[in-house]
């Protein structure tokens, strides 16, 4: 393996060869090709979209995500020695594969995509798990999320390494401890400085319906959705304006407000509300007074969302997302016109209400919406980034899902020629 800085690895890179084939086929497949035997297990990991939430999550704050049903899926199995390979099939079929000794995985010597599913395996024996006593794997990776939309594709491969080492090699780790462990990897193997919101959409998810999380704490409570009861859906936009969160714009808000929370003598800015702000402006620069802004009132807004899909449903809350976006587009600063561009649209189509999603700097928005309005919107955006002569969109509903899990087998018919399936 190479050695360069781990702050520049690139977004992971698996996609979905063949959309017609589900993809625990196609990894048992992907597997039989690349190692000439038939893997031992198969285990998945959704995206995630965020509902509501944004850099709160690195601020001990509130967020408000749901994992979707759109997958990482990885096929293993045991090998004798103490090495681990991962590949991953990418869009035109081919794979990639990269080796490393299990005894010699570090930040340093971790990179690009691998860096993700390896650091995994580092971050495991960071936090007590015993890899003297690890035996080597083979892993195949495919996915159907989309890269860099801001759906989490890199915790989705993250998740579905942790949750696999779990049972392969009777770890013990509960799903909260499996978070951290892809939390860890994201930040030192990948290089890239996020929260751990993520890791536990992905590991935590229930079907219709989001996890409100205490990233102080982390503590979470299921918070119902209830979006087919009101007709309701949530569609996502890919402005296919693809971000890195490896890059300076992430770790710049960071900065902004671990400074703003020194200044004003408080822990985190998770320790201060709405209250604060007034002195907040006194004492702080325009920048990093917008920056906690959002923050501070981006947490509210969590809790108000939360509180109102108890109370109210899905349909009370658009006037909260519409105010999360103009907060993140003013004050975080993160949007791109594209961004901009498909919440204005969504909006005008009759959405609830709409918001980028996720990091920022590109990525997707969210449109809560009428079911039967879904065609209308799809089209309207195409429409509306071709007159601006932005790339086209990627339009696609979403449904809240259950979290990572192991998978059964597919049908025997399926398996590659020359592999027998499930061999436990």
């Amino acid at each position: 393996m190479t050695n360069p800085t781990a702050s520049g690895a690139p977004a992971p890179e698996p996609t979905i060869p063949d959309k017609s084939v589900p993809l625990a086929e196609q990894a048992a497949t992907g597997f039989a090709r690349r190692y000439g035997r038939a893997p031992t297990s198969l285990w998945s990991a959704p995206g995630r979209v965020n509902l509501i939430g944004e850099h709160t999550d690195y601020n001990d704050g509130f967020v408000l995500p749901f994992a979707i049903d759109r997958h990482t899926v990885m096929a293993a199995g045991p090998r004798e020695d103490r090495r681990i390979r991962v590949s991953t099939v990418f869009g035109d079929g081919t794979i990639e594969t990269v080796e490393a000794a299990i005894d010699e995985l570090s930040p340093e010597t971790v990179s690009g995509w691998s860096a993700y599913p390896l650091g995994v395996v580092w971050a495991a024996g960071r936090h007590g798990a015993d890899l003297a006593a690890a035996t080597g794997l083979d892993l195949v990776l495919v996915s159907d999320i989309p890269i860099g939309a801001g759906l989490s594709s890199s915790a989705a491969i993250e998740s579905v390494v942790a949750i696999a080492l779990d049972e392969l090699w009777g770890l013990g780790f509960d799903r909260p401890t499996l978070a951290r462990i892809g939390r860890l990897a994201e930040n030192e193997a990948v290089g890239a400085p996020t929260g751990i919101m993520d890791q536990s959409a992905v590991l935590l998810g229930r079907a219709d319906s989001a996890v409100l999380l205490d990233c102080r704490s982390l503590d979470t409570t299921i918070v119902p959705l209830g979006l087919g009861d009101e007709q309701l859906t949530i569609v996502v936009t890919d402005t296919r304006v693809q971000h890195a969160h490896a890059t300076g714009g992430y770790t710049a808000r960071r900065a902004s407000c671990e400074r703003g929370a020194a200044v004003l003598g408080v822990p985190m800015l998770r320790d201060l509300t709405v209250d604060d702000l007034a002195r907040a402006e006194q004492e702080l620069d325009d920048e990093t007074f917008r920056r906690v802004r959002h923050i501070v009132t981006e947490n509210a807004r969590v809790l108000a969302v939360a509180a109102r899909l108890r109370d109210s449903g899905a349909g009370s809350i658009g006037d909260l997302l519409d105010a999360s976006h103009a907060s993140m587009r003013d004050d975080f600063e993160i949007s791109v016109p594209e961004l901009d561009l498909s919440v204005e649209v969504a909006r005008r189509v009759g959405a609830v209400g709409s918001r980028m999603t996720g990091g920022g700097f590109g990525g997707a928005s969210i449109a809560l919406i009428r079911r039967d309005l879904v065609n209308d919107l799809r089209a309207a955006q195409e429409s509306a980034f071709a007159a601006e002569g932005f790339r086209a969109p990627i339009v696609f509903e979403v449904t809240p899902s259950a979290g990572a899990a192991r998978l059964p087998f597919p049908p025997r018919d399926h398996v590659a020629p020359g592999s027998t399936g499930d061999t436990r």
